[in-house]
């Protein structure tokens, strides 16, 4: 009886590995054909996902990580590849600084009541953190820093310069030609009030702005004002959303990157878009921080450089003409934060941690 039951158990183990050999080897032919078929959707640039465990085998990713590729695709799940035909060539940032004046127009104290000496610095670092996290992302795309200061004193200055130098990205700073500029700018704004000397400055900066884009520019021109805070992302968000927006509509779009607490005062209608990361939505009118291409600057020069000779209000109606004409859009949440005071309605954007931001860009 022992020797039966004995033989009994050496046949059912016998019979277990016979089947466990079975299992292997179909595990290991249906193994070949998956690294095939893998490798046939890399030369044709198909994405497939293991719904399983969320892993994109064709590009050794998974789903927390990004499967667009720079100038080739933009790909958002579940919607598919879009076709990139209007590569990202080059992005030139330019800063408008003055450290000497805390508010344009207004004399209330900005959110955290410092000088403003810091919110410059702060910006500068959340550029500079953000410019360097889009270099690992476009690798093929020439980035550099242009500052274009008026009036802040030559220490404030030295800290700029040295930020900079640790940033390991081109740059450039030049001050404001001041003289050449503001003999431009008529003297009675569109309310028939004087220019004030502070605004004159401010449009002479925004003249030379443009100026240099239409000059020393190849491609994009992020411009910038120096009380602007920045997410690391921001500046890859914006590239990913031009590529991808401008391959769509077949033309190049203005992207704002700051998501204004007055858009939400009024109900018009919008159109809504998604990008890498973010939502995006039509607009019809920013402040004078936003991203273009040259070839926006060039085709609607005029009215560009009407801004800055003649004092409009709003000040920035010429923008909001070329809105009706050209694309314009902003990211919902915000990628970039305008601190100003607390109870302006162009300032702070809603629902994003204005503290945290804050601290994360400490000089």
């Amino acid at each position: 009886t022992r020797k039966c039951f004995g033989d009994k158990i050496g046949s059912l183990m016998q019979s277990m590995r016979l089947r466990n050999k079975m299992r292997e080897i179909k595990s290991n032919k249906k193994s070949f054909f998956t690294k095939i078929f893998i490798k046939l959707c890399r030369v044709f640039g198909f994405e497939i996902i293991d719904q399983a465990n969320f892993n994109l085998p064709a590009t050794n990713k998974n789903l927390n990580q990004s499967i667009s590729i720079p100038g080739e695709r933009s790909m958002v799940l579940p919607l598919g590849k879009v076709s990139i035909t209007r590569r990202v060539k080059s992005l030139d940032i330019i800063l408008r600084t003055c450290m000497s004046v805390n508010m344009l127009t207004q004399s209330k104290k900005r959110i955290f009541e410092m000088d403003k000496e810091e919110y410059t610095k702060r910006t500068l670092i959340s550029l500079i953190k953000s410019v360097n996290y889009a270099k690992n992302v476009f690798k093929n795309t020439r980035f550099k820093i242009f500052i274009i200061d008026h009036n802040s004193n030559e220490s404030q200055m030295s800290k700029i310069e040295n930020i900079l130098k640790k940033s390991n990205i081109d740059h450039e700073i030049t001050n404001l030609q001041l003289e050449r500029f503001s003999k431009q700018i008529r003297k009675l704004n569109e309310e028939n009030k004087v220019v004030t000397q502070n605004q004159k400055s401010n449009m002479s900066n925004i003249h030379q702005s443009l100026v240099f884009s239409k000059e020393r520019s190849e491609d994009l021109i992020y411009f910038v004002e120096d009380d602007y805070i920045h997410e690391k992302n921001s500046i890859s968000e914006m590239l990913f959303t031009f590529e991808r927006i401008a391959s769509l509509i077949n033309q190049d779009c203005i992207v704002c990157p700051t998501d204004y607490p007055y858009l939400y005062a009024q109900t018009n209608e919008t159109k809504i878009f998604l990008g890498e990361n973010s939502h995006w939505r039509q607009i019809d009118q920013t402040l004078c921080t936003f991203l273009t291409s040259k070839k926006i600057i060039e085709k609607h020069w005029e009215k560009f450089i009407s801004m800055c000779k003649f004092e409009h209000y709003p000040f920035e109606k010429p923008l909001h003409n070329i809105y009706k004409k050209e694309l314009c859009i902003s990211p919902i949440p915000s990628l970039s934060v305008h601190f100003t005071n607390i109870n302006s309605i162009y300032g702070l954007s809603p629902n994003v941690d204005w503290k945290k931001l804050w601290e994360e860009n400490e000089s």
